[in-house]
């Protein structure tokens, strides 16, 4: 409680405060006193600022200026020290010196420090420091022996924070540390058997494992670093024996082929070393250091092996067939010692003996055309099932001097009528299909001396064409040859020879032959090679393209006829009638009115309709002038200017018999509109079974007598 008070305040004064906690925690009453009507806590504040008025009840006049005041909390001990941790973790390397550092653990008290003890903490470890010490004052743990993680890797500590220390009472807390010991190579690596036994297939690589050793190490793979060497020197040229990544077990490598034929078992001793942080004198004594290996090579069946990794022969081109080449030799190395037999995989030059392995030629040889020849050669075991390899076989074809040198360019030679002796008229190379080796070269000459050209070797398969004197009359000769000679240096020489032609020609300013002014033949074609080749190539398109539109013509054409044919047929087929009538006294068999409605309506006019093909075309008779042929042409006139008529056959049949004819027309179709004055009375008078017939040409059988 607190009191608030003033020199001038009698009865009717009233007392108001404000600030911090004002009216809520602290009230004040009409004498001034201020109360706290809520429970105070330090640690959640310390201090409170508020300012107090004095007013006159009656007039509400403020009577003094206003002041301001603090409010202090006095520090109890009301709270225990709290540890940053509930539980701490730490770690420290095995073997380490005491008094070694592991880890610190903090914990605060929120009382006031300056109350003594109030705030005050001591640190202790209540459970788990036999190994370990603890600060009072700072709360640094730390380790007390030489500890060793193969015999306990963690340690779990109980420590407590009290304050008021050298006081009863007080309070404290606890919290969990947990230390860790960090591995390192403090212990060696040994064999976990004294003897190993391993077996291995003798077609194993080179570099592949032949076995595996275990080892133990206490420590951890990333600290266990075991060395392993053979006691004696006798395998390091056939094995290996290396420390697996994973494991750090021992790995035996192969360092070369194994043979079962030749070894069956190796015996080895190998040992372990291992370096560590220890010194010797303070670690376990090292036991099972070293171990026997016995490895047995396990036999398989292996495939033929040849002498040699390849073979390389050679035989002069053009050699007689079967000649022999060489010979080739592959055993079987397994015990079983089968027969093999070869053959040659590929190309048609050489042919080899399957018993002996000896190779002959089969083919011309031709250097020319092929200067090597790769071939490859299978062995296989004798026998269901046998094993095969191959080896490779080079042959090389040897020259001989079998071509003639021969001139790289077919030359066209042209010489400046006005030209000046000396002056190169054109430098020829030539070649050899022949191996040409070191010091082999083509000689040129003349076969005879020539008046007006000579001929200079240059010694490197080349000569030149000179002129020898000038001044060539137009009016004269217009072409020279010159046979040159082209001889090689092989065994035997061989000597080609070469005319060639050389042409006068006019001259450019610079003295310079211009072949289009030439007076010889090139000038009488007036077109050179180029230009007559691609006139010839013109034509040739010209006529393949006439020969494609000519067959394409017919293709149609034919076409259209084989379409007319089948339309034809088809026409056929509808008039063709398979069942015979009974006769004239056959009424019934069909209705004559329908026969008397077509013949009617043949002679209406033709709609104008789309042309096509029908049964029967309608043949009028024509004027009897010419006969059948008139009429012919006439049809045939029609035909051929009928625009709209279909390309194909149609079948006609013509009612016309020719104007020499008695009967005329045999036809019945027309004869009622026709102009022809014949009486067909007559049919009445061949009784009833010519009844049908005279009704179809209006003849009156009751005119007659006839009774039907």
């Amino acid at each position: 409680m607190s009191k608030l008070s003033s020199t001038n305040v009698n009865g009717s004064a009233r007392f108001v405060i404000e600030g911090e906690g004002a009216n809520t925690i602290f009230k004040v009453d009409d004498l001034g006193d201020i109360y706290a009507w809520k429970t105070l806590d330090r640690e959640e504040k310390s201090i409170y600022h508020l300012q107090a008025q004095i007013f006159d009840k009656k007039t509400n006049k403020q009577l003094e200026p206003t002041s301001e005041f603090e409010i202090k909390l006095n520090d109890i001990n009301d709270n225990a020290p709290r540890f940053t941790h509930n539980i701490y973790n730490g770690s420290v390397k095995e073997m380490s010196k005491p008094g070694t550092s592991v880890l610190q653990v903090i914990a605060v008290d929120p009382d006031d420090s300056s109350v003594s003890g109030h705030a005050r903490v001591m640190y202790s470890i209540i459970k788990g420091g036999e190994k370990f010490r603890i600060d009072l004052n700072t709360g640094i743990i730390t380790s007390s022996n030489m500890l060793d993680r193969e015999q306990q890797k963690t340690y779990e500590l109980i420590v407590r924070a009290k304050d008021m220390p050298g006081y009863e009472g007080g309070f404290s807390s606890t919290a969990s540390v947990i230390i860790t010991l960090e591995d390192i190579n403090d212990n060696v690596a040994t064999f976990t058997k004294k003897q190993y036994t391993l077996s291995v297939l003798e077609d194993r690589p080179i570099g592949s494992e032949a076995g595996m050793l275990q080892i133990e190490d206490k420590d951890e793979p990333q600290n266990t670093n075991p060395v392993f060497s053979f006691v004696k020197r006798d395998f390091r040229g056939l094995f290996d024996v290396v420390s697996d990544n994973i494991t750090k077990n021992a790995v035996i490598v192969l360092k070369q082929l194994l043979d079962y034929e030749k070894v069956k078992t190796y015996t080895m001793e190998v040992e372990v070393t291992e370096k560590t942080t220890v010194p010797p004198g303070k670690r376990d004594p090292q036991v099972n250091a070293r171990a026997m290996v016995f490895l047995n090579v396990l036999d398989v069946d292996e495939p033929p092996v040849f002498q040699r990794p390849s073979y390389f022969f050679s035989i002069f081109e053009n050699a007689s067939l079967g000649t022999h080449v060489g010979s080739v030799f592959a055993s079987d190395p397994d015990e079983a010692q089968k027969t093999v037999r070869y053959s040659i995989n590929g190309g048609n030059v050489v042919t080899i003996n399957r018993d002996s392995g000896s190779i002959k030629t089969s083919n011309n040889l031709d250097r020319e055309m092929n200067a090597w020849h790769n071939v490859t050669i299978t062995a296989v075991e004798d026998g269901p099932g046998g094993k095969e390899s191959t080896v490779s076989m080079f042959l090389k074809v040897l020259d001989i001097n079998d071509n003639y040198p021969k001139l790289d360019y077919e030359y066209d030679l042209f010489v400046c009528a006005n030209a000046r002796p000396g002056k190169v008229i054109q430098t020829i190379a030539a070649s050899d299909k022949d191996e040409m080796t070191t010091g082999q070269k083509l000689s040129f000459y003349l076969d005879h001396a020539h008046s007006n050209f000579s001929l200079v070797d240059n010694h490197d398969n080349t000569a030149n064409i000179t002129l020898k004197q000038g001044g060539f009359n137009p009016d004269e000769k217009k072409t020279y040859f010159l046979p040159v000679v082209i001889s090689d240096n092989g065994r035997p020489q061989l000597i080609s020879t070469y005319t060639l032609e050389i042409v006068v020609c006019g001259c450019d300013a610079n003295a310079e032959a211009e072949p289009y002014s030439c007076r010889g033949a090139y000038v009488q074609t007036g077109v050179s090679v180029h230009a007559l080749t691609v006139i010839l190539l013109c034509i040739l398109a010209i006529l393949v393209i006439t020969l494609l539109i000519v067959m394409r013509r017919k293709f149609k054409k034919d076409s259209l006829v084989s379409l007319g044919k089948s339309s034809g047929e088809i026409h056929e087929q509808l008039v063709s009638y398979d069942e015979e009538g009974g006769g004239e006294m056959d009424t019934n068999g069909y209705d004559v009115s329908v026969l008397n409605s077509v013949r009617h309506s043949s002679m209406r006019p033709r709609p104008e309709a789309q042309p096509g093909p029908c049964l029967y075309a309608t043949v009028q008779k024509p004027v009897a002038k010419g006969g059948m042929a008139v009429m012919i042409e006439v049809k045939k006139d029609e035909a051929d200017h009928d625009r709209d008529g279909i390309p194909y056959d149609t079948l006609h049949i013509y009612g016309y018999e020719g104007s020499e004819s008695l009967a005329e027309s045999l036809s019945s179709l027309e004869s009622a509109s026709s102009n022809s004055d014949m009486d067909y009375d007559f049919l009445n008078d061949w009784g009833p079974r010519f009844k049908t017939l005279a009704e179809l040409y209006g003849v009156d059988g009751a005119e007659n007598g006839y009774e039907y």
